[in-house]
């Protein structure tokens, strides 16, 4: 837990790197992995409900369901309620569902959210660099997040640790949450990789180590699948979920939804905040590597506007001793830097890191979340457009029901989890603003909902045309119809005797007349639209006789037409 005091540290403007002196009294980093989870054995049947394939592999799963406190007021803690009362009401119904109307009942409208958790893996060790000496973290929770209606999980890692160099602290967040390398330093090494990243269990045997440097690993399964595939580290922490190319058999698959980095919040609690110079916060901000407190991890002009864009200074003053706490916002990480010996910060019940762990956490979950289910919309739109054939009404038919059911979750969607504003709380409002705007997802929202109602009006527009188009032929038909209607009727009009005719002659009068009417009548249909055109000519007065005898010519002579 955070500790006071400390020895005193030199000034920001003296020394080389006050980055590798300024101690961290505690820190804790929470990653987010959203991810598109897909039906693996079960391909083919839908469900909203992903979460049941880990109840049916019940005796072979690590995942066990987290029953939240609002069943048991005696478990039900003053930091529950905080978190709680944060969010408006309707954001509390989509967190924690619907209580009844007997007070006394545990029973709750069924949740949006579904949390399943592991208790096997207790630590993180972790080496950074090959010649580095091993740091041990603790691992608070794994969970695993479950939206219902949607195919997005959310794997949420939780570790913490006590006086550590900034530095270092620094190069965890930059390095720790890398789901795969993006290419290989020359001694093999995964670049902006840890060197090794081992889970352990509480008896202290190591359960999965990384593979960061296994380069034909990764090469040949890009090669041969056209998408990356995932350290063994994050792949142990997931089963029995497995990626959605692999070979493994598993109740449900994933896929990767963003950029290979996870999002983090992370809290850092020091002796003095007001020590970190601009530098140190824009590292702390953007998640860059570490490096000499002096100097920024970009350019100037890149940086001009860093504390507008990117702090939230409410509650920090450097000429106030008393406003010492900072937040760090992009649309990689939310940062909370604060004082350890300040019960405003350091506070584990209603403090900040008692709020950090429970709805700052939540906020930003809500923030990642809406972007990813953003981006799947975005996919399955492109998805459904990829498999479409004009020249196949088979394809033509699917397409219609693909964008229908799309629009269908996407309205869903935007009903039950999608909120501009989660909070009254000033500082949770802000941030939560902040955050999006870092996200963009207002905008990626307008670009997904704009793309999927013009594809809705463009299949409406399609259908009245086809309409139109079965109202002219119903009409040309109709109308050539009446000619061969009247021109028959004379058998029903005792013209021609034949009631005392044998049947064969019966037949072949009955014959006569319906070949050259069923000829008619497929004529007309299949030249409907032009002889709508002839149609709409003999009704203009307009034209003269011979006019509209040309355009019957036409009709007939010109293919286009027909």
């Amino acid at each position: 837990m955070p500790g006071a005091g400390g020895a005193a540290h030199p000034s920001p403007l003296h020394g080389p790197s006050v980055a590798s002196e300024v101690l961290v009294r505690h820190f804790r980093e929470i990653l987010m992995w959203p991810l598109r989870v897909t039906p693996g054995q079960l391909e083919g049947s839908f469900t909203s409900r992903h979460w049941q394939a880990l109840e049916v592999e019940r005796d072979n799963c690590p995942w066990r369901e987290v029953l939240d406190e609002f069943g048991d007021p005696g478990s039900f803690q003053e930091r529950h309620y905080k978190e709680f009362i944060t969010f408006l009401p309707f954001v509390q119904r989509f967190l924690y569902g619907m209580g009844t109307a007997d007070s006394g009942s545990p029973e709750y409208a069924e949740k949006a959210v579904r949390v399943f958790r592991r208790n096997d893996v207790t630590q993180m060790r972790l080496v950074l660099d090959q010649s580095e000496t091993p740091q041990v973290f603790q691992v608070a929770h794994v969970d695993l997040y479950f939206f219902y209606d949607t195919d997005i999980i959310v794997l949420v890692v939780e570790f913490f640790a006590d006086d550590l160099p900034l530095s270092i602290v620094q190069d965890v967040m930059f390095k720790t949450g890398r789901a795969y390398p993006a290419y290989w330093e020359s001694n093999g090494q995964g670049a902006q990789c840890p060197h090794l990243v081992e889970w352990i269990l509480a008896d202290g045997r190591s359960a999965a180590a990384s593979d960061y440097e296994d380069r034909r690993k990764y090469l040949e399964f890009a090669c041969a699948h056209r998408s990356p595939h995932i350290a063994a580290h994050w792949q142990y922490l997931l089963e029995p979920l497995a990626l959605y190319l692999s070979d493994s058999p598993a109740p449900l698959r994933f896929r990767q939804i963003e950029y290979h980095r996870m999002p983090l919040v992370a809290y850092l609690s020091f002796d003095d905040p007001k020590q970190l110079t601009r530098g140190d916060f824009a590292r702390l901000a953007l998640v860059t590597k570490p490096g000499a407190s002096e100097r920024l991890p970009f350019s100037t002009v890149d940086l001009v506007n860093f504390e507008q864009e990117y702090c939230y200074d409410r509650f920090w003053d450097a000429d106030d001793p008393a406003l010492a706490s900072r937040y760090l916002c992009s649309g990689h990480a939310l940062v909370f830097v604060g004082q350890a010996g300040s019960g405003f910060f350091a506070g584990i019940e209603t403090g900040m890191l008692g709020q950090f762990r429970h709805q700052y956490f939540l906020m930003a979950l809500i923030a990642h979340f809406h972007k990813a289910a953003l981006m799947v919309y975005s996919e399955w739109l492109v998805t459904a457009i990829g498999h479409l054939d004009m020249f196949s009404q088979e394809s033509l038919s699917n397409f219609k029901r693909e964008i229908r059911g799309l629009l269908a979750s996407f309205l869903r969607f935007t009903e039950r989890y999608w909120f501009h504003v989660i909070s009254a709380q000033a500082q949770v409002r802000d941030l939560y603003r902040m955050l999006s705007r870092h996200l963009d997802t207002d905008r990626l929202y307008q670009d997904v909902s704009t793309s999927i109602k013009e594809m809705h009006q463009y299949l409406d527009s399609d259908s009245l045309r086809r309409q139109a188009s079965t109202v002219v032929r119903l009409t040309v038909v109709t109308t050539l119809g009446l000619i061969a209607t009247v021109s028959t009727g004379f058998l029903g009009m005792n013209i021609i005797d034949a009631a005392g005719e044998p049947l064969s002659v019966k037949i072949l009068i009955l014959i006569a007349v319906l070949i050259p009417s069923m000829l008619l009548v497929n004529y007309a249909v299949a030249n409907a639209e032009a002889l709508s055109d002839f149609l709409e000519a003999l009704a203009n007065k307009r034209l003269s006789w011979w006019q509209r005898t040309q355009v019957l010519i036409r009709t007939w002579r010109d293919p286009r037409i027909r």
